[in-house]
């Protein structure tokens, strides 16, 4: 019997430290990408911004979570320029702040022109506690401009989070 739990818990610590080997892009990447796209155009509200932007990246699902005073998030994302699938990206998510719950959503940023979509690819990109996120809801994108360059919209999936933070938001950025 001590045996059997000195193997369950080798096996637990493995699958701790163990992730998935990546060789090189995945060809499932290319289509979660594209139902991530078709899930923020079914809003409509976005269609200009789809229309008018150079380029863009989607992040189909971002889980974020927080407890007393410290959370952070972390999801994979998709790069598009000029409606074409250039790349992958990650985000990683740190606030500071009374915060308690956790919650996912998906979140796709717009880049209005090519030497913005270039910074955000040099894979050091970050927005601050600044940059404002709007929640998608019905016609609320249509009042919405880019901000330095930038527009961030996020639709929430579920979960819940009470929450009055300071953050910031990091991303990579990997060709394909």
């Amino acid at each position: 019997m001590k045996m059997m739990r000195i193997v369950m818990l080798a096996f637990m610590l493995a699958g701790v430290f163990v992730t998935r080997a990546y060789a090189g892009w995945d060809p499932a990447d290319a289509s979660k990408a594209n139902s991530a796209v078709i899930f923020f155009k079914k809003t409509g509200s976005l269609d200009r911004f789809f229309e008018n932007a150079y380029g863009y990246v989607v992040f189909p699902n971002v889980y974020k979570g927080g407890y007393i005073l410290f959370g952070g998030g972390h999801g994979k994302g998709y790069v598009y320029e000029q409606g074409v699938l250039v790349g992958q990206s990650k985000i990683t998510q740190l606030n500071v702040g009374p915060q308690l719950g956790g919650q996912s959503f998906s979140e796709i940023i717009f880049f209005k022109d090519k030497p913005e979509l270039d910074e955000f690819k040099k894979g050091h990109y970050e927005l601050n506690a600044q940059a404002t996120a709007i929640v998608i809801k019905s016609g609320t994108a249509t009042s919405t401009d880019y901000s330095h360059g930038v527009a961030v919209f996020i639709k929430p999936k579920a979960g819940f989070m009470a929450e009055l933070t300071v953050g910031g938001q990091k991303f990579s950025y990997r060709p394909n």
